[in-house]
């Protein structure tokens, strides 16, 4: 008798070490939901209004979420070091108005006015850095606590007033140069440079991969060497700088300091993080991911306006999308397990 083959198993181990393939790949990726979600917002306020597909109004959905968005670059990082922060919109707020008097009633140059806003915000997300990891306290309650204190200084050295004849300098990122028919800002590339600069930083350096990896388990990233302590406080305080950036978009957009400013621009910066697809518990997500969520977020409100939409539902609407966003999230991880 000879012996006959057999066909190889398919229960084979070696079956599923096969490397995926593009298709999958991209399928599988954590913005291509989002992306989807963004494409499919677009046909349809394409469908609903005439004004959706044209430069101008691309140009303005940019312009309308380019705060929210260098906000949105420091909620990515530290979120995905499995934190929080709650206080982004109120340090911004003190930081224009610091910015904003110190240039127009402190008689200080501009750009010493600017850098010494980003300082200041920069030492908020130092504090709250230190607060979380040498105390240690919950990001959620150290940065909760530093909202009601910028919140405060932001009134106090206000004094409620709104700062009006501000310096050309610090109203430059607002102008506008042409682009074939459309104008775009030069704060909106400021916007775009920076989420480009993080996106790169988070995935070719090996900070981007300790970023990660803290994320993931503090205790593991410790045991393999990363300063984790000094991450930590590092990317609070990256983020800190990040919310000063957005202090003087916030300046050059409205042309003012105004100490009422970036009240919800806290939820705002969470809801694009979580809409592109970054998790709330840490090491998975991209600065694009958020790029993608700051554009969904534009988009909706922008497609909603043009639709007579009231504001009260543009927020009901956005409230839900976080929601099966987070929904998403929590089935994709008791997946993966």
């Amino acid at each position: 008798m000879t012996a006959t083959s057999t066909p190889p198993s398919t229960s084979s181990p070696y079956a599923e070490l096969k490397a995926p393939t593009t298709a999958r790949r991209l399928l599988t990726a954590p913005t291509t939901g989002p992306l989807v979600a963004l494409l499919l917002a677009c046909v349809f306020f394409a469908v609903s209004s005439d004004q959706f597909l044209t430069g101008g109004n691309f140009s303005l959905i940019v312009q309308q979420v380019m705060v929210v968005g260098t906000l949105a670059i420091g909620q990515t990082l530290i979120i995905l070091t499995a934190g929080i922060d709650l206080s982004c919109g109120a340090v911004m707020a003190f930081g224009s108005i610091v910015i904003a008097k110190m240039a127009a009633e402190g008689s200080l140059p501009p750009l010493v006015a600017i850098a010494l806003g980003l300082v200041v915000c920069g030492g908020f997300g130092l504090l709250n850095g230190l607060l979380v990891q040498k105390i240690p306290l919950p990001p959620f309650i150290v940065t909760l606590g530093m909202l009601n204190v910028a919140f405060a200084l932001t009134h106090i050295y206000s004094e409620e007033q709104t700062v009006t004849n501000l310096p050309g300098p610090l109203t430059a990122l607002g102008q506008t140069f042409p682009m074939g028919h459309t104008d775009i800002t030069y704060g909106s590339l400021v916007t775009i440079g920076l989420f480009l600069l993080l996106a790169y930083a988070l995935s070719s350096t090996g900070w981007g991969r300790h970023v990660y990896a803290l994320g993931n388990s503090q205790e593991a990233a410790r045991l393999n060497g990363i300063r984790t302590s000094r991450l930590t406080i590092g990317v609070y305080t990256v983020a800190g700088l990040l919310y000063g950036v957005a202090a003087l978009l916030l300046i050059s957009r409205t042309g003012v300091g105004d100490p009422q400013a970036g009240q919800t621009d806290n939820l705002d910066s969470i809801t694009a993080v979580v809409l592109g697809g970054t998790s709330l518990f840490g090491g998975r997500g991209s600065v694009l991911g958020t790029f993608i969520g700051v554009l969904i977020v534009g988009v909706f409100r922008n497609g909603l306006q043009l639709m007579g939409v009231a504001s009260i539902y543009q927020t009901l609407i956005t409230g839900v999308l976080v929601i099966l966003a987070v929904t998403v999230d929590q089935i994709s991880r008791k997946k993966a397990r």
